[in-house]
C-alpha cells in the first residue's frame, strides 16, 4: 500500500507518551504515513483514531530484542518503504542508594540503552542499504546536566551513540539528528519532574506540540538530502521560537479521524509494569 500525501514513512517508538503522540499527530497532519509502537494497545488505538493519515500500530516494549525488526518490516510490508525513525522510547527510574530498586534500575538501562541502540542500528543499517534515511534520537538535557542520575547516564549514552553514528556515516545521505530537550510538559512526565514554571532555572517548559513542530521542521528542512547530522539542545520554549514559527504552517490545527491497522508482535510485553514510556 502506498504511503500518505508526502510519500514518506516514519516509525515512532514510545508513541503514546506526550512527546511521541504530539510528533505522531504533527507528522500525520503533514502527510506522513506512520508505524507506531508503545506498550499499551489501548493507548495506541486511541492515538490512531486521532490521526489524519494511514498508520500501523504495534504493541511492544523495547526490552524485546525483536521489536526493531518488527517495526521495520511493518513499514516495508504496508508502505513499501521507511524514511524516518523517531527513536524516542525510554523509561525513568530513580532512587537513593539505600532504597533504589536495582532490578527496576537495570530494566531502565536495558530499555534506554540496549533497546534504543538496537532501534538505531537496525534502522541505520536499512537506511545505508537504501542510500537514504533519517534517524532522530531523543535524549534529554539532563544527560549533560549538573544533576547526574542513572537515568541521565542512559541519556548521555544516546548522545554519544549519535556522535559515533555521525562520524561513521560522514557526509552521506543517511542522516542522524539527536535532540536534547529540556523541560517538556506531559501528562505523566518521566524525563524530569517539573515544578513551578521557571523554578528549576531552565526556563519555561515546552509544550509537546512545540517540540513536535520542531521535529517536523527538522525533517522538512532535511527532506531534500541536506545534512542533518547534528545535535539540537533546547532547554526552554523561547529557545525554539524561531523553529516553531517557521514550521507552524506545516501543522494544521485540527486532525481528521482515520482508523489504523493493528499488528501484534509474537512476543508479549512483560517488562514495562510500573514504568512510563516516552515522555521526552
Amino acid at each position: 500500500m502506498a504511503g500518505g500525501e508526502t510519500g514518506r514513512v516514519a516509525v515512532i517508538t514510545g508513541a503514546t507518551g506526550g512527546v511521541g503522540a504530539a510528533v505522531a499527530r504533527a507528522l500525520s497532519r503533514a502527510g506522513y504515513s506512520l508505524v507506531l509502537t508503545a506498550p499499551s494497545m489501548e493507548k495506541l488505538s486511541a492515538l490512531a483514531s486521532q490521526l489524519k493519515g494511514p498508520c500501523t500500530v504495534i504493541e511492544g516494549n523495547l526490552s524485546d530484542e525483536s521489536l526493531p525488526e518488527t517495526l521495520l518490516y511493518a513499514a516495508l510490508d504496508r508502505f513499501g518503504r521507511c524514511d524516518i525513525c523517531f527513536n524516542n522510547g525510554a523509561l525513568f527510574e530513580a532512587g537513593i542508594i539505600e532504597t533504589v530498586d536495582i532490578e527496576r534500575l537495570i530494566s531502565m538501562v536495558r530499555v534506554n540503552v540496549e533497546g534504543s541502540f538496537r532501534v538505531a542500528y537496525v534502522f541505520v543499517k536499512h537506511f545505508v542499504s537504501e542510500g537514504a534515511g533519517h534517524l532522530v534520537n531523543v535524549s534529554s538535557a539532563v544527560g549533560s546536566s549538573s544533576r547526574p542520575t542513572a537515568y541521565a547516564a542512559t541519556q548521555r549514552a544516546i548522545e554519544v551513540l549519535s556522535d559515533a553514528l555521525v562520524a561513521e556515516l560522514d557526509d552521506g545521505d543517511v542522516l542522524v539528528t539527536c535532540i536534547q530537550p529540556g523541560l517538556v510538559k506531559t501528562g505523566a512526565h518521566h524525563r524530569w519532574e517539573i515544578g513551578p514554571e521557571g523554578a528549576s532555572g531552565a526556563g519555561y517548559p515546552l509544550e509537546p506540540e512545540d517540540f513536535a513542530r520542531m521535529v517536523l521542521f527538522i525533517l522538512e528542512e532535511t527532506a531534500g538530502g541536506r545534512n542533518a547530522n547534528q545535535h539540537f539542545e533546547q532547554s526552554s520554549s523561547a529557545a525554539i521560537d524561531q523553529s516553531v514559527e517557521e514550521s507552524r504552517h506545516a501543522v494544521p490545527a485540527e486532525p481528521e479521524m482515520k482508523g489504523a491497522e493493528s499488528v501484534e508482535p509474537a512476543h508479549e510485553d512483560a517488562a514495562d509494569a510500573g514504568f512510563l514510556q516516552d515522555e521526552a
